[in-house]
């Protein structure tokens, strides 16, 4: 889902939610999104990614695991 904004959006929907974590582009044309926070907080975070995006996503991973806690922002990594 590269080349329609995705990580530079995502980034700006992560500053409404108090989470952390990172949005990279993969060499496969796939993006890694990996959030932290509150489980409620990210269902909001998803949801709100899954509206702004609903015309480009096609499958989703999404994997719950716990946290690393090593994240201090959301970030676009490179």
């Amino acid at each position: 889902m590269q080349g329609v904004g995705f990580r530079y959006t995502t980034q700006q929907l992560a500053r409404r939610f108090p989470v952390t974590g990172f949005v990279k582009n993969l060499p496969n044309g796939q993006v890694e999104l990996v959030a932290e926070g509150e489980e409620r907080k990210l269902q909001e975070f998803l949801a709100d990614l899954k509206e702004e995006f609903q015309t480009y996503i096609r499958d989703a991973d999404i994997r719950w695991e716990e946290p690393e806690e090593s994240y201090q922002h959301f970030t676009i990594s490179f």
